[in-house]
């Protein structure tokens, strides 16, 4: 199923590939982590796709279950660097229609009134846009922590049991 019009997250990737994307976390075995921009919350990532591809149904079952293992190795890092209540994961594509996955960390000390409510209530504008002096050490912390939980796996990993 091709996409019809080139996505931001068609640009993003390709800024990606060209080294222009500033939010880059890591090349992943299926595409690239990315941290979020804004930060909604502290270690928001996204996961793109390389190739770019309309919705996690159109890759082929090996590429599926490679880009949500590495979803959640970018939940993992996160969860021990921040040691955060928990991980959402979305995957939604309905305004940018190409696959790409949302990390959210959720904490303990967010507002009880948004506590329990998807992140998208959040004033968006209110949070700190991406800034390598602000992010930089954030972005390498989570680099290192994928990168070793990356050399953790092995090929019996894919496995079921």
């Amino acid at each position: 199923m091709e996409i019809d019009r080139p996505t931001e997250i068609h640009r993003r990737v390709e800024n990606l590939k060209l080294g222009l994307y500033k939010p880059f976390i890591m090349r992943m075995p299926s595409g690239w982590a990315v941290l979020g921009d804004p930060q909604i919350t502290r270690g928001y990532c996204l996961l793109y796709p390389d190739p770019v591809v309309p919705h996690l149904n159109c890759l082929p079952k090996n590429m599926r279950n490679i880009f949500l293992n590495d979803m959640t190795i970018i939940g993992d890092a996160i969860l021990k660097i921040f040691n955060c209540a928990r991980i959402n994961y979305e995957i939604l594509g309905n305004l940018e229609p190409a696959l790409h996955a949302h990390i959210i960390p959720r904490y303990h000390d967010e507002p009880e009134e948004l506590k329990a409510k998807p992140i998208w209530f959040y004033d968006w504008s209110k949070a700190a846009s991406f800034s390598m002096d602000i992010h930089g050490s954030l972005l390498g912390d989570i680099r290192t922590e994928i990168t070793n939980n990356l050399h953790n796996i092995s090929s019996t990993d894919f496995l079921a049991p």
